[in-house]
């Protein structure tokens, strides 16, 4: 099992490596097409933009390991070894529920939207947004065996 989870690691951040890759040769072609050539160029600004949406949104859902995320833990940090295992608990449970709940508004949203196309490219937007959806449902995963965890 071990071994399962440090390649579906590895792989994920090899998306996570793609997908910034391919945003920034994006970035420069748009910066050359730009300042060298003095045309700039629609597609690059909407894939740039697509590319990043996907590329935060898999990496938080993936790559970035809990302890790693950006948090304000001053009450955490001030309280006991038992307080803070509450804080744990309460936070994982809450999260897991109200995430959980907004799991299918949020799906139903994105499948309505799959209707919708990007100006340029036409890339429907089921397409630019379900990386959210990875995101939501690797909180509650990860929350829900944080829970079992503790």
């Amino acid at each position: 099992m071990l071994r399962i989870s440090q390649l579906a690691n590895k792989a994920a951040s090899a998306v996570g490596v793609a997908l910034f890759g391919l945003l920034f040769i994006t970035f420069i072609i748009q910066i050359i097409a730009r300042f060298v050539f003095n045309q700039p160029l629609a597609w690059t600004d909407e894939l740039a933009v697509v590319l990043y949406i996907w590329t935060v949104l898999w990496c938080a859902a993936f790559v970035v390991r809990d302890g790693e995320h950006v948090r304000f833990d001053l009450a955490y940090n001030a309280g006991s070894p038992l307080a803070q295992r509450i804080m744990r608990l309460v936070g994982a449970i809450t999260l897991v529920g109200l995430v959980g709940y907004g799991l299918a508004g949020n799906w139903d949203y994105i499948w309505f939207m799959r209707r919708e196309t990007t100006p340029v490219l036409g890339i429907s937007f089921l397409w630019v947004f379900v990386p959210f959806m990875f995101l939501l449902v690797s909180l509650v995963v990860r929350n829900v065996w944080s829970i079992f965890r503790e």
